[in-house]
């Protein structure tokens, strides 16, 4: 990422530890020096509801919002929500995108339909947009809830902030008995990012 102040979405679903994400990511930022600003919005998470957090940093920021079309990066634990938050990247941005659909309300009663093309739709929009499955990657190493951890290393490989940052962000930010496990899932979503 480059420019002054650097703009990163992170959407999904409630439960799905976005916010934790945005904690450690914040976190490793601090340590580098840089300047952080975080807001989060939790809508109806606790009922799966739309969940964001963005997070800017740079030498000095100003605001913790981003506007449409400014995002470098969009972080997203779910497909839908990858789509419901495009417009906010940047033309050249980056989308992580975690192959994995969780169907919302209206899909639910049955007055919507979840969209099938979500992946075909976010590569017309974007070239850079990288697809894992964080879900299978975490469960294959013990702990399906680590996705987000997953995710988050697969983000270190565009950001210039070192190995010793994000590990310390996670050793600081994670309950003790997690630890090991969510390094673990950084380290996997690191080794399967397309950089």
């Amino acid at each position: 990422m480059s420019g002054p102040v650097t703009n990163i979405l992170i959407v999904g679903v409630g439960g799905q530890g976005t916010l934790l994400a945005s904690r450690v990511l914040a976190r490793a930022v601090i340590s580098t020096g840089a300047d952080v600003k975080v807001s989060e919005v939790h809508g109806m998470s606790q009922r799966g509801g739309s969940v964001v957090t963005q997070v800017r940093f740079g030498k000095e920021v100003f605001s913790p919002l981003i506007e449409t079309g400014a995002a470098d990066a969009i972080l997203a634990f779910e497909k839908l929500e990858a789509l419901r938050w495009l417009p906010y990247l940047k033309e050249g941005g980056r989308l992580i995108i975690n192959d994995l659909a969780i169907d919302p309300l209206p899909v639910l009663v049955g007055t919507a339909k979840y969209p099938e093309d979500c992946i075909d739709q976010a590569r017309a929009a974007t070239s850079k947009v990288d697809v894992l499955n964080a879900t299978d990657l975490a469960g294959a190493i013990g702990e399906q809830r680590a996705a987000n951890m997953v995710l988050l290393g697969a983000l270190s490989c565009y950001l210039d902030i070192a190995d010793q940052h994000w590990i310390a962000a996670i050793t600081e930010t994670v309950p003790a008995k997690a630890r090991e496990m969510n390094i673990k899932a950084f380290e996997a979503g690191r080794a399967a990012s397309k950089k």
